[in-house]
């Protein structure tokens, strides 16, 4: 059985990983002979493959194994956050960024429509004093809508407007589950606010 030892080190192609000498290329590496030094050939993460004590060559094996090219994908049920990329009155777009702790590598477009915002009062929903643009936003998963977007929902206490800056450019600080505050103006602006904490 090998033994591997891991180490959470994230490597490009190109970077180095050690000496011939003291290392064997494994998948994802590879040895430049002239100088042989060690390189990783592609994007991933880097693992130390121990020999078995018998063997004549005690070298440990280095790996890189490559990021799956995709990252991570967002699934019905999941927790994201998401950037607010257009408001209109019946819904709003959002640019999916995470999906849990796990950020993606491709785009991902999420829709919260206006029944989805909240989980009372569904048809008072006013999606502009809800979401602005460049909100950040924590949304549940719904299902995949159409045309790659997802169907996202904010209808939970936990869900909603994370951070959000003010027209002066300031970072606002929640004041209430409808209402955010800008600490340079003082003033008041509307959203969906996602309660923080526990």
């Amino acid at each position: 059985m090998q033994e591997r030892e891991d180490e959470e080190e994230l490597v490009t192609p190109g970077e180095v990983l050690g000496k011939a000498s003291e290392l064997k290329a494994g998948k994802g590496a590879y040895v430049a002979p002239h100088n042989n030094i060690v390189y990783a050939a592609l994007t991933g993460r880097r693992s130390l493959i121990l020999p078995p004590p018998e063997s004549s060559d005690q070298r440990p094996t280095v790996e890189v194994t490559g990021h799956k090219a995709h990252g991570a994908v967002p699934e019905p049920g999941s927790i994201v956050i998401a950037r607010v990329t257009k408001v209109m009155a019946r819904m709003a777009s959002a640019d999916i960024m995470c999906v849990g702790p796990k950020s993606v590598q491709e785009k991902f477009t999420g829709i919260i429509r206006q029944q989805d915002v909240r989980a009372t009062e569904i048809d008072k929903v006013d999606m502009h004093s809800s979401f602005h643009p460049g909100d950040i936003v924590r949304a549940l998963v719904l299902s995949l809508g159409d045309a790659r977007a997802y169907y996202l929902s904010t209808a939970k206490n936990e869900l909603g407007v994370v951070s959000a800056e003010s027209t002066a450019g300031a970072t606002m600080v929640p004041i209430s589950w409808t209402e955010m505050q800008c600490p340079l103006t003082g003033q008041i602006e509307q959203r969906k606010v996602a309660k923080v904490g526990s």
